[in-house]
């Protein structure tokens, strides 16, 4: 099954649970749940010409075959760069917010957590969008909203409601 199944099974989880202080059960539901806000972040950003046109030259940058094997292998701060561009200078607060409605029971620093994800998200999602075009038009391939779509709609049915991703989202930028 596509989506965040996929991206789970290219994580080093075990290095991110200790990084993390948990075990790799709770590691996993917050990948799963730090996921689905990513993904629904880069969503938000299809909802304009201009956030669709800027995030697909950002995963252009992003695309090609990717090999993490330990957490060494993640540019971080890549991924605290996408987390600003995503979350308009908001990512703690976003980190914030999904800790408290974690349902891995707290203590899951997201902040953390989240900058991880962030770059190995978007290469897949790039991957994703150029399997059905070429790397060099944002036109060419599958709709990027509908690359997106499905990604959220593909996982494991595990972590935090996507409707509570919207609206907590959604406050963020004044809207509901």
């Amino acid at each position: 099954m596509a989506g965040l199944d996929d991206i789970l099974k290219q994580l080093p989880i075990d290095d991110i649970a200790s990084k993390l202080g948990v075990d790799r059960s709770t590691a996993q539901a917050a990948v799963l749940e730090g996921g689905q806000t990513i993904l629904a972040g880069l969503q938000k950003e299809t909802e304009s010409p201009e956030g669709k046109a800027a995030l697909s030259r950002a995963l252009n940058k992003h695309a090609g075959p990717k090999q993490v094997s330990s957490i060494a292998d993640i540019d971080t701060e890549d991924g605290r760069g996408i987390l600003r561009h995503v979350f308009g200078g908001e990512q703690d607060t976003v980190a914030s917010r999904l800790g408290a409605a974690s349902s891995t029971g707290g203590g899951i620093d997201f902040g953390k957590l989240l900058p991880m994800l962030a770059p190995i998200i978007m290469n897949y999602v790039a991957n994703r969008k150029n399997a059905g075009g070429s790397a060099a038009s944002d036109d060419d391939g599958p709709d990027l909203g509908d690359v997106l779509g499905g990604l959220l709609g593909g996982g494991s049915g595990k972590g935090i409601d996507l409707g509570s991703i919207g609206d907590m989202l959604g406050g963020l930028f004044g809207k509901k």
